[in-house]
C-alpha cells in the first residue's frame, strides 16, 4: 500500500509518502534561495509523492525567526515558482504550509540560542497571541490580539494563499499545531479570552474556522486543502484528542480534505513520550471517529512500519520528517525492501539495483 497511488481531489499521488514541512532557517527577508530548491528538490528526486514546504509565514511578524520563509509580498513568488516547477518535473506534488508563529515568533535561529526571544534591537519584533501569556516564564509577554488584529490575520492567510496559487503549489496546509498562533487559540491553556474567540470549544476554534473559510474562497476547489493540528497538548486541562475528533468533523464539513495529525508544542515542559510512531494512536482514533482523510507523522522511520500503518487502516498518508533528512532517497530504498516496483530517475538508471 505504501507504493499504491492515491486520489486526492484532482491529484493522483504516486505513493503515500509525504515529506513533512521542516523549517530550514536559511531564508532572508522571507525569500527562498538555492538551499530550498536543492533541499526540497532532492526529496522529489528521491521518490516522495508530496513535498510539503516548511512553515511559510503569512506576514513578517508571523515568522518564528528572521530566517523563515515568507509569502507576504509578490516578490517572494518568483523563486518559489522555480522550486514548484522542479518538484513537478520529478513527478511529485508541491505543497506549502502557511503559518503564523504567534507568541513563538521573533526568536533566534542560532542553534546555541534556539528559542531565545529577540528584542527589536536584536532583529526581533513585537509578538501577538490570544492572551497575554508568555511561551515560557522568561519569554516576552505577547500583545493580545484585538478584533482588528484578528481580521488582519485572516486577511494575511487569504492573500498568502493567492500568492501560493501563483507560485504553483498544488496542496496547501494551514498550520494549526505546535504551539503557534492558531493552536494558541485552540487550547484553553493559552487562550483565556472572554469574547467570541475564547471560552467554550466553539469559540476557541473560531479563528481557525474563519481562516479555513477565507482560504477556501481563494484556493482552487479542485486542489486539496489540509490542516495540521496537535492532537494533544500533553498537559492537563489542555487541548486533547477528544477535542481533536470534534474539530476533525467540523473541518471536514468546511471542506478540509486531509488532517495532518501531530502533537505538542504549546507547553515547553510537557512530558512527551517520544518514541517510534508515538503519535499514531491519535491519528488512528481520529480516523475511526471522523470521515476526514488522515495523515500521520512522528518517528516513522521504516518501510515495514509505514506499510503496516496503512494496511491496518490507521491512516491514509505517511508524513516523514527526520528520516527524509537522513535519506532523501528513502522511497527508492523502501520500495526495494517492500519489493515494490517504482521508476528511478532516468539519470540514475545505471545504478538502480
Amino acid at each position: 500500500m505504501l507504493f499504491s497511488t492515491y486520489e486526492l481531489k484532482s491529484l493522483t499521488l504516486k505513493n503515500r509518502i509525504v515529506m513533512s514541512p521542516m523549517c530550514q532557517y536559511t531564508a532572508k527577508d522571507g525569500f527562498a534561495n538555492d538551499w530550498h530548491l536543492v533541499h526540497l528538490g532532492s526529496r522529489a528526486v528521491g521518490g516522495a509523492a508530496v513535498i510539503l514546504q516548511e512553515a511559510t509565514a503569512v506576514s513578517p511578524e508571523g515568522r518564528i525567526t528572521p530566517n523563515d520563509l515568507g509569502l507576504w509580498q509578490d516578490e517572494h513568488i518568483s523563486k518559489l515558482q522555480q522550486i514548484t516547477t522542479f518538484i513537478e518535473e520529478q513527478g511529485a506534488v508541491p505543497g506549502i504550509q502557511l503559518a503564523h508563529a504567534g507568541r513563538k515568533a521573533s526568536t533566534s535561529a542560532q542553534k546555541d540560542q534556539k528559542g531565545k526571544f529577540l528584542k527589536p534591537a536584536e532583529g526581533g519584533w513585537p509578538i501577538v497571541a490570544p492572551s497575554a501569556i508568555p511561551q515560557r516564564p522568561d519569554s516576552e509577554i505577547p500583545r493580545v490580539l484585538d478584533k482588528k488584529g484578528i481580521e488582519k490575520i485572516i486577511t494575511d492567510f487569504s492573500t498568502a494563499t493567492q500568492r501560493a496559487v501563483k507560485a504553483g503549489y498544488k496542496i496547501l496546509e494551514i498550520h494549526a499545531a505546535h504551539g503557534y498562533l492558531l493552536h494558541e487559540f485552540l487550547s484553553p491553556l493559552s487562550n483565556l479570552r472572554t469574547d467570541e474567540y475564547g471560552g467554550n470549544f466553539e469559540n476557541r476554534i473560531r479563528l481557525l474556522t474563519e481562516v479555513v473559510d477565507a482560504v477556501r474562497k481563494v484556493w482552487p476547489p479542485e486542489l486539496p486543502l489540509w490542516v495540521r493540528i496537535s492532537a494533544t497538548d500533553w498537559a492537563n486541562e489542555g487541548w486533547d484528542w477528544s477535542q481533536s475528533v470534534r474539530l476533525a468533523n467540523v473541518l471536514y464539513e468546511r471542506g478540509i480534505d486531509v488532517l495532518d495529525v501531530s502533537s505538542g508544542g504549546l507547553i515547553h515542559t510537557a512530558p512527551i513520550p517520544v518514541n517510534y510512531g508515538y503519535q499514531l494512536p491519535f491519528a488512528s482514533q481520529i480516523k475511526k471517529e471522523s470521515s476526514i482523510k488522515i495523515a500521520t507523522v512522528g518517528l516513522i522511520t521504516d518501510a515495514v512500519q509505514a506499510e503496516t500503518i496503512l494496511v491496518n487502516g490507521n491512516a491514509d498518508l505517511i508524513v516523514m520528517g527526520r528520516e527524509l533528512l537522513r535519506d532523501p532517497y528513502f522511497p527508492l530504498h523502501a520500495s526495494q525492501k517492500l519489493q515494490a516496483s517504482i521508476p528511478w530517475p532516468l539519470p540514475y538508471k545505471d545504478v538502480e539495483p
